[in-house]
């Protein structure tokens, strides 16, 4: 994603494409092979598709491209392949499987985004609903261990979890780091780590969000936990305290990291270069930090 307008205060943009692939849709029905996910593992909400379609084992089922780090106002491109383009989709950028299906489209072009391959049109960018159909809609095409990301028991509270977590950790960090005033910030900031203590204070009596198992809570969270040292906390001013200095927390993230599916799909440089470079308003030198050191991440967690 990167997709936010900064008037009066952070807000995201969500004005998505609202199609979706459902086993019975009768234009995009689940169809394996015929779709491509396109993503960046610098944007941590394309992460998130990234991981469950991993965990899932859909990866063959629904092929995946990755786009470079870094963008400019049109789109991101697919520089970290030969020549730059896209090897099944013949593109160098994606912006132009939105414009072969909207050719006046002026919305954000952003990650993640699901490709029809046959034609080459974009079918959704909706991201939410692009790791709930993905457990869902494909669950026929699901691998033999797939987790169950989604468990009917906890279902209610586990909505109103991720809901907080998009509210005031997901979109909170960027908050902070888009406010447009003093007083803007520090409202932010307050908003952020009351629901960090909050997270702290719940991760210290369990394993995991909602119990004893990864759910898709556990995902959303983690893309913003990886992050938190080595952008969010200098970078986006949320700096009272670094990950590494909340217990509970840092062992939780340890424990996802260590996790297939989440470490492997966590790359730091890709992460640094994305804000630091992208975002010019913020950091208008360019340059990129040097740490923190990832080795950490590979520290015993204790939370077995």
């Amino acid at each position: 994603m990167n997709s936010y307008v900064q008037a009066g205060g952070f807000e995201r943009d969500t004005d998505y494409i609202p199609d979706r692939i459902r086993r019975d849709d009768p234009v995009w029905p689940v169809e394996p092979g015929r779709y491509r996910l396109v993503a960046a593992r610098a944007c941590p909400w394309a992460t998130r598709a990234i991981i469950v379609r991993q965990l899932l084992g859909l990866e063959d089922v629904i092929s995946m491209g990755l786009c470079g780090p870094t963008h400019d106002e049109r789109s991101w491109s697919f520089d970290l392949d030969p020549g730059e383009v896209d090897p099944v989709l013949g593109i160098k950028r994606l912006q132009e499987a939105y414009l072969a299906r909207f050719p006046d489209y002026d919305k954000g072009i952003t990650v993640p985004a699901v490709v029809d391959v046959p034609t080459g049109q974009v079918v959704t960018n909706d991201f939410p609903w692009i790791t709930h159909d993905l457990f869902f809609e494909w669950k026929d095409h699901h691998g033999p261990d797939a987790p169950d990301l989604w468990p009917a028991d906890v279902r209610e509270e586990m909505d109103e979890v991720m809901q907080r977590v998009y509210t005031e950790v997901n979109n909170g960090v960027y908050r902070c780091g888009f406010a447009g005033s003093q007083e803007e910030y520090e409202a932010a900031y307050d908003r952020l780590w009351a629901t960090l203590d909050w997270l702290e204070e719940r991760l210290g009596e369990r394993r995991y969000l909602m119990g004893d198992a990864i759910t898709e809570a556990d995902i959303r969270l983690f893309t913003t936990l990886a992050r938190f040292d080595a952008v969010y906390h200098g970078h986006f001013k949320c700096n009272r305290q670094k990950l590494t200095e909340m217990p509970a927390l840092w062992g939780y993230a340890r424990d996802l990291f260590q996790t297939p599916g989440f470490g492997d799909n966590t790359d730091f440089e890709q992460i640094k270069r994305h804000y630091y470079v992208v975002h010019e308003d913020i950091n208008p030198t360019g340059i990129v930090p040097a740490g923190p050191d990832p080795a950490v991440w590979d520290e015993p967690h204790g939370r077995g």
